[in-house]
Protein backbone atom coordinates (compact mmCIF):
# COMPACT_ATOMS: atom_id res chain seq x y z
CA UNK A 1 0.00 0.00 0.00
CA UNK A 2 2.33 2.21 1.34
CA UNK A 3 4.68 1.63 -2.42
CA UNK A 4 1.42 2.66 -4.33
CA UNK A 5 0.78 5.49 -2.31
CA UNK A 6 4.27 6.78 -2.82
CA UNK A 7 4.31 6.20 -6.82
CA UNK A 8 0.84 8.50 -6.75
CA UNK A 9 2.73 11.19 -5.19
CA UNK A 10 5.63 10.72 -7.81
CA UNK A 11 3.08 10.30 -10.65
CA UNK A 12 1.69 13.84 -9.35
CA UNK A 13 4.61 16.21 -8.98
CA UNK A 14 6.09 14.52 -12.79
CA UNK A 15 2.56 15.76 -14.19
CA UNK A 16 3.44 19.00 -12.34
CA UNK A 17 6.44 19.40 -13.69
CA UNK A 18 5.22 18.92 -16.70
CA UNK A 19 2.39 21.41 -16.67
CA UNK A 20 4.47 23.82 -15.94
CA UNK A 21 6.67 23.32 -18.96
CA UNK A 22 3.52 23.55 -20.89
CA UNK A 23 2.24 26.80 -22.65
CA UNK A 24 -0.48 27.87 -24.68
CA UNK A 25 1.26 27.80 -27.91
CA UNK A 26 4.95 25.89 -28.91
CA UNK A 27 7.14 29.27 -28.29
CA UNK A 28 5.98 29.45 -24.75
CA UNK A 29 6.30 25.72 -23.89
CA UNK A 30 10.12 25.92 -25.17
CA UNK A 31 10.51 29.36 -23.38
CA UNK A 32 9.02 28.11 -20.03
CA UNK A 33 11.45 24.66 -21.00
CA UNK A 34 14.47 27.40 -21.49
CA UNK A 35 14.20 29.10 -18.28
CA UNK A 36 13.88 25.59 -16.20
CA UNK A 37 16.94 24.61 -17.84
CA UNK A 38 18.82 27.90 -16.83
CA UNK A 39 17.66 27.07 -13.44
CA UNK A 40 19.27 23.86 -13.09
CA UNK A 41 22.67 25.64 -15.06
CA UNK A 42 22.41 23.13 -17.82
CA UNK A 43 23.00 26.42 -20.37
CA UNK A 44 23.54 24.20 -23.54
CA UNK A 45 20.35 22.77 -23.64
CA UNK A 46 18.54 25.79 -22.62
CA UNK A 47 20.09 27.58 -25.94
CA UNK A 48 18.73 24.91 -27.79
CA UNK A 49 15.24 25.63 -26.76
CA UNK A 50 15.94 29.22 -27.11
CA UNK A 51 17.36 29.01 -30.59
CA UNK A 52 13.65 27.08 -31.87
CA UNK A 53 12.34 29.65 -30.74
CA UNK A 54 14.22 32.09 -32.84
CA UNK A 55 14.28 29.74 -35.65
CA UNK A 56 10.57 28.20 -35.89
CA UNK A 57 8.82 31.43 -34.07
CA UNK A 58 10.70 33.94 -35.18
CA UNK A 59 7.42 36.91 -34.71
CA UNK A 60 6.08 35.20 -31.86
CA UNK A 61 5.95 37.20 -27.98
CA UNK A 62 8.73 35.17 -27.03
CA UNK A 63 11.02 35.93 -29.63
CA UNK A 64 12.03 39.38 -28.08
CA UNK A 65 12.52 37.60 -24.69
CA UNK A 66 14.38 34.84 -26.11
CA UNK A 67 17.36 36.97 -27.47
CA UNK A 68 17.75 38.73 -23.86
CA UNK A 69 17.70 35.34 -22.49
CA UNK A 70 20.57 33.70 -24.76
CA UNK A 71 22.15 37.38 -23.71
CA UNK A 72 22.21 36.05 -20.06
CA UNK A 73 22.62 32.42 -20.86
CA UNK A 74 26.25 33.60 -21.96
CA UNK A 75 27.19 35.81 -19.16
CA UNK A 76 26.25 33.38 -16.81
CA UNK A 77 28.11 30.86 -18.74
CA UNK A 78 31.28 33.38 -18.23
CA UNK A 79 31.59 34.19 -21.97
CA UNK A 80 32.16 38.03 -21.01
CA UNK A 81 32.83 38.94 -25.06
CA UNK A 82 29.57 37.05 -26.37
CA UNK A 83 27.55 38.29 -23.80
CA UNK A 84 28.63 42.11 -24.93
CA UNK A 85 28.15 41.30 -28.20
CA UNK A 86 24.51 40.01 -27.44
CA UNK A 87 23.25 42.41 -25.38
CA UNK A 88 24.77 45.40 -28.01
CA UNK A 89 22.85 43.77 -30.29
CA UNK A 90 19.57 43.57 -28.06
CA UNK A 91 19.72 47.46 -27.55
CA UNK A 92 20.53 48.37 -31.22
CA UNK A 93 17.21 46.31 -32.12
CA UNK A 94 14.88 46.86 -29.18
CA UNK A 95 15.87 50.55 -28.44
CA UNK A 96 12.82 50.95 -26.68
CA UNK A 97 12.52 47.93 -24.88
CA UNK A 98 11.08 48.38 -21.02
CA UNK A 99 14.77 46.80 -20.15
CA UNK A 100 17.52 48.93 -21.71
CA UNK A 101 18.68 50.19 -18.61
CA UNK A 102 19.22 46.60 -17.55
CA UNK A 103 20.42 45.34 -20.93
CA UNK A 104 22.97 48.43 -21.06
CA UNK A 105 24.36 47.84 -17.52
CA UNK A 106 24.65 44.21 -18.23
CA UNK A 107 26.53 45.63 -21.72
CA UNK A 108 29.20 47.14 -18.61
CA UNK A 109 29.15 44.43 -16.43
CA UNK A 110 29.88 42.15 -19.33
CA UNK A 111 33.09 44.47 -20.29
CA UNK A 112 33.69 44.79 -16.35
CA UNK A 113 34.45 41.09 -16.23
CA UNK A 114 36.80 40.98 -18.91
CA UNK A 115 39.08 43.53 -16.99
CA UNK A 116 42.13 41.28 -16.33
CA UNK A 117 44.05 40.71 -12.53
CA UNK A 118 46.97 42.46 -13.21
CA UNK A 119 47.31 46.34 -13.98
CA UNK A 120 50.41 45.39 -17.20
CA UNK A 121 47.65 43.76 -18.98
CA UNK A 122 45.14 45.58 -21.66
CA UNK A 123 42.85 48.08 -19.81
CA UNK A 124 40.48 48.46 -22.97
CA UNK A 125 37.69 46.98 -21.46
CA UNK A 126 37.60 49.31 -18.48
CA UNK A 127 37.33 52.08 -20.51
CA UNK A 128 34.59 50.19 -22.44
CA UNK A 129 33.06 49.13 -19.09
CA UNK A 130 32.86 53.25 -18.21
CA UNK A 131 31.35 54.33 -21.03
CA UNK A 132 28.08 51.75 -20.73
CA UNK A 133 28.17 52.57 -16.68
CA UNK A 134 28.22 56.41 -17.77
CA UNK A 135 25.22 55.62 -20.40
CA UNK A 136 22.84 54.22 -17.71
CA UNK A 137 24.01 57.29 -15.34
CA UNK A 138 22.86 59.93 -17.63
CA UNK A 139 19.75 58.34 -19.40
CA UNK A 140 18.56 56.48 -16.51
CA UNK A 141 19.04 58.48 -13.83
CA UNK A 142 16.61 56.64 -11.15
CA UNK A 143 16.98 53.34 -12.36
CA UNK A 144 18.56 51.08 -9.79
CA UNK A 145 21.63 50.49 -11.33
CA UNK A 146 22.98 53.79 -10.67
CA UNK A 147 24.58 52.92 -7.56
CA UNK A 148 26.22 50.04 -8.94
CA UNK A 149 27.79 52.01 -11.82
CA UNK A 150 29.15 54.66 -10.46
CA UNK A 151 31.05 51.91 -7.80
CA UNK A 152 32.27 49.90 -10.77
CA UNK A 153 33.15 53.16 -12.57
CA UNK A 154 35.56 54.07 -9.63
CA UNK A 155 37.24 50.56 -9.89
CA UNK A 156 37.58 51.12 -13.30
CA UNK A 157 39.10 54.26 -12.74
CA UNK A 158 41.23 53.18 -10.57
CA UNK A 159 43.14 51.05 -12.31
CA UNK A 160 43.64 52.80 -15.32
CA UNK A 161 45.14 55.17 -13.15
CA UNK A 162 47.41 52.68 -11.64
CA UNK A 163 47.95 51.41 -15.46
CA UNK A 164 48.99 55.22 -16.55
CA UNK A 165 51.70 55.51 -13.44
CA UNK A 166 53.11 52.13 -14.32
CA UNK A 167 53.59 52.70 -17.91
CA UNK A 168 55.46 56.41 -16.79
CA UNK A 169 57.72 54.57 -14.22
CA UNK A 170 58.36 52.07 -16.84
CA UNK A 171 59.49 54.64 -18.82
CA UNK A 172 61.52 56.22 -16.59
CA UNK A 173 63.27 53.12 -15.16
CA UNK A 174 64.07 52.35 -18.86
CA UNK A 175 65.43 55.70 -19.65
CA UNK A 176 62.69 56.75 -21.82
CA UNK A 177 62.77 60.04 -20.56
CA UNK A 178 60.32 61.36 -23.17
CA UNK A 179 58.06 58.92 -23.16
CA UNK A 180 57.94 58.71 -18.93
CA UNK A 181 57.56 62.76 -18.97
CA UNK A 182 54.66 62.74 -21.28
CA UNK A 183 52.70 60.04 -19.31
CA UNK A 184 53.50 62.01 -16.02
CA UNK A 185 51.65 64.80 -17.61
CA UNK A 186 48.98 62.84 -18.77
CA UNK A 187 48.49 61.77 -14.51
CA UNK A 188 48.29 65.57 -13.72
CA UNK A 189 45.82 66.21 -15.77
CA UNK A 190 43.52 63.45 -14.94
CA UNK A 191 43.16 64.96 -11.41
CA UNK A 192 45.56 62.32 -9.30
CA UNK A 193 45.87 61.67 -5.51
CA UNK A 194 48.26 63.62 -4.05
CA UNK A 195 50.57 60.59 -3.51
CA UNK A 196 50.59 59.97 -7.40
CA UNK A 197 50.77 63.65 -8.13
CA UNK A 198 53.71 64.71 -6.29
CA UNK A 199 55.47 61.79 -7.59
CA UNK A 200 54.49 62.71 -10.77
CA UNK A 201 55.66 66.26 -10.55
CA UNK A 202 59.12 65.28 -9.53
CA UNK A 203 59.71 62.52 -12.51
CA UNK A 204 58.60 65.14 -14.76
CA UNK A 205 61.31 67.67 -13.39
CA UNK A 206 63.74 64.22 -13.39
CA UNK A 207 62.91 63.26 -16.70
CA UNK A 208 63.42 67.06 -18.31
CA UNK A 209 66.98 67.16 -16.71
CA UNK A 210 67.29 63.64 -17.93
CA UNK A 211 66.30 64.49 -21.66
CA UNK A 212 68.86 68.04 -21.52
CA UNK A 213 65.67 70.22 -21.69
CA UNK A 214 66.91 72.46 -18.86
CA UNK A 215 64.92 75.09 -19.68
CA UNK A 216 61.96 72.84 -19.28
CA UNK A 217 63.04 71.46 -16.30
CA UNK A 218 63.26 75.21 -14.74
CA UNK A 219 59.86 76.24 -15.81
CA UNK A 220 58.43 72.88 -14.55
CA UNK A 221 60.53 72.95 -10.99
CA UNK A 222 59.27 76.89 -10.47
CA UNK A 223 55.79 75.64 -11.42
CA UNK A 224 55.76 72.98 -9.16
CA UNK A 225 58.07 74.10 -6.25
CA UNK A 226 54.54 75.38 -4.40
CA UNK A 227 52.91 72.22 -4.59
CA UNK A 228 55.72 69.85 -4.23
CA UNK A 229 55.89 68.42 -0.34
CA UNK A 230 59.37 67.80 1.87
CA UNK A 231 59.66 64.29 0.80
CA UNK A 232 61.00 65.41 -2.56
CA UNK A 233 62.03 68.91 -2.01
CA UNK A 234 65.08 68.48 -1.60
CA UNK A 235 65.89 66.76 -4.25
CA UNK A 236 64.06 68.61 -6.72
CA UNK A 237 65.74 72.21 -5.35
CA UNK A 238 68.89 70.24 -6.27
CA UNK A 239 68.20 68.78 -9.93
CA UNK A 240 66.85 72.78 -10.25
CA UNK A 241 70.26 73.77 -9.29
CA UNK A 242 71.91 71.40 -12.08
CA UNK A 243 69.27 72.35 -14.94
CA UNK A 244 70.19 76.44 -13.80
CA UNK A 245 73.75 75.81 -13.92
CA UNK A 246 73.93 73.37 -16.68
CA UNK A 247 71.66 76.26 -18.94
CA UNK A 248 73.75 78.96 -18.05
CA UNK A 249 77.17 77.40 -19.34
CA UNK A 250 75.90 77.34 -22.88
Amino acid sequence: MKSLVLFLILMFLGACSSDEQKGRTEAESLFKEAQSLIKAERYILANEKLNQIKTQHPYSYYATPSELLQAEVLFKQESYVESAASFILFRDFHPKHEKIPYVIFMIGESYFNQLPTTIDRDLDSAVEAIKYYEEVIAKYPDSKYVKDAKGKIGDCKKMLRQKELYIADFYFKTKVYQGARYWYEEILANNPKQKDKQHSMFRIVASSAEMKDYKGCINFGEKFTPEIEKEYKDELQSILKQCLKKLNSK
